[in-house]
């Protein structure tokens, strides 16, 4: 800073906010003055580093760095998080000229503010390799979490790991030096291994079903190719746990600093949000120490997966529908769309009619509870999440949110009308993006661009396309003559309603009932 009166010049953000402090250790004394702001109540300074965290984004600020600092708060504990960025050194940068302190505003009726210290620092991969196997392969660090979005995992369709994968070949043609996350954490268990340390627990926390098993053969299949005995050790002394995570996190705009900061008294030119619920729920399957997440309300369980399912079923279907139909309506956020009557109806009667008994909920959730919580959800106003940014990669995203929820109603014989509006609301939204001109951000977006069938006026001839794509939908829903029937009648009524000047919310409300 070239002023004594910091300005946010280095964020990325813009903001024009100034203040004459910013945030650092010496001014948390004067912060802890104003009791609507929660500091850190442990000693920072004498907080050991327990925990590795790749990819130090948003959401893991906004979560899991949080859920540390209140189990240091409650407990202590040496868990300070060491946080490690694959990519960009924007985090690091900005982070570290406030000692890696930030923000975290929770949005609800009444907005709360914490200053998080779980991170004691941040480092690059591209510029300290060493620094970071160096921290994996101490025996000070208990756990290596990760939150690293799915493609990171450097899988192939079959789940295994893909050698043809640009890191992958460049990791396993010079291994001692890693560039992605499945290289560093091999060669800090080699390492481990190499000097008597016993191994971490490896804690994925990303936003994939099986996300535990699933980084374990990725691991594995990469061991086995550099040092079978490895390999071995690995199989018989990591754990794996699988995980669920959830909190709506809209991403940090210019006036989020801005107001932030006011509110706090000191620039924080990297403030975090998120709503005020919060989940984490992981699989009973550990080894070694972990911070008392279990007292600050973390669910330890031995069914992962009946949360994923409630999740996914409920609140990523539920999203994905309004991202896709909102849209169409011209809508902006989540808040907009479900505020409008018969949107909310129409989502309310999905989750009762047809995804609420397409799956065994665990027996520590209250399904319909937490399904009425999910619509209250999406009704505050605090939080803006935007279809748009929900509405990207939709290929990947409805055969996790969606398709599983038709393939067990058609088994049980339960309804699907609706799931089929919600899925033919994608399908409209591809074909107005392809006519309009308008980017598709979507992995198969040069797929859906060369296939002019897509422009046809003909429902029936949108929908047969749509389900030719093998990537995307397997034989048994193509030649499936109800789910067939279902997609045409719904992509048929949004298009009439359009033509007729009717609204999307009008074809919802046309359908017959959800249970017929």
């Amino acid at each position: 800073m070239s002023d004594k009166a910091y300005r946010a010049l280095s964020s990325p953000f813009g903001t024009g906010f100034t203040t004459t402090m910013k945030l650092s250790t010496t001014v948390l004394a004067q912060l802890q003055q104003q009791q609507a702001i929660a500091i850190p109540r442990y000693d920072r300074g004498k907080t050991g580093i327990g925990i590795v965290h790749i990819g130090p984004g948003a959401f893991h600020r906004a979560h899991q760095a949080v859920y540390t600092e209140n189990a240091m708060n409650q407990s202590g504990g040496d868990w300070g998080i060491c946080g490690v960025s694959l990519r960009s050194s924007s985090a690091r940068d900005i982070l570290s000229t406030q000692d890696f302190l930030y923000t975290l505003a929770i949005r609800d009726k009444t907005t709360r503010y914490q200053i998080i210290g779980a991170i004691k620092e941040i480092l690059v991969a591209g510029e300290q390799s060493d620094a970071i196997l160096s921290r994996l392969s101490a025996a000070t660090t208990k756990i290596v979490s990760l939150t690293i979005t799915e493609k990171a995992y450097c899988l192939n369709a079959l789940g295994s790991l893909d050698l043809e994968h640009p890191d992958i070949a460049a990791d396993l043609d010079n291994p001692r030096h890693p560039q992605s996350a499945i290289g560093f954490l091999v060669e800090g268990l080699r390492l481990r291994l190499a000097s008597g340390v016993t191994a971490f627990t490896v804690l994925s926390c990303d936003n994939v079903s099986g996300n535990g098993d699933k980084l374990r053969r990725g691991v594995l299949d990469y061991a086995r190719l550099i040092d079978e005995d490895l390999a071995g050790w690995i199989s018989g002394n990591v754990a794996f746990p699988n995980s669920m995570v959830d909190s709506i996190t809209p991403k940090t705009e210019d006036d989020t600093i801005t107001s932030v900061s006011s509110a706090i008294g000191a620039q924080d030119d990297w403030p975090i949000q998120r709503e005020a619920f919060t989940q984490w729920v992981i699989e009973e399957n550990w080894s070694g120490e972990r911070p008392d997440w279990q007292g600050v309300g973390v669910i330890f369980t031995n069914d992962v997966e009946g949360f994923e399912k409630a999740k996914l079923r409920l609140l990523n279907c539920l999203h994905s529908t309004l991202a896709y139909a909102g849209s169409l309506a011209g809508f902006e956020t989540v808040y907009e769309a479900t505020s409008d009557t018969r949107f909310r109806q129409f989502i309310s009667g999905l989750a009762q009619n047809e995804i609420i008994g397409s799956f065994v909920p665990p027996r520590e959730l209250d399904i319909g509870k937490y399904s009425q919580e999910i619509i209250t959800r999406f009704l505050n106003p605090e939080i803006q999440h935007r279809l748009a940014q929900i509405a990207w990669d939709g290929s990947q995203k409805i055969q996790m949110r969606i398709l599983p929820v038709i393939r067990d109603n058609l088994a049980a014989d339960r309804p699907i009308r609706g799931l089929c509006m919600a899925l033919a609301s994608w399908f409209e939204f591809i074909c107005r993006a392809l006519t309009s001109g308008h980017e598709i951000n979507d992995p198969l977006a040069n797929t859906f661009s060369q296939m002019p069938a897509l422009r046809d006026g003909d429902p029936a001839v949108v929908v047969e396309s749509f389900l030719s794509i093998d990537a995307i939908f397997a034989s048994d829903l193509r030649h499936n003559t109800l789910v067939l029937q279902q997609l045409t009648q719904s992509l048929r009524t949004l298009r009439e309603c359009a033509k007729g000047g009717q609204s999307v919310a009008d074809a919802l409300t046309m359908l017959p009932p959800a249970s017929a």
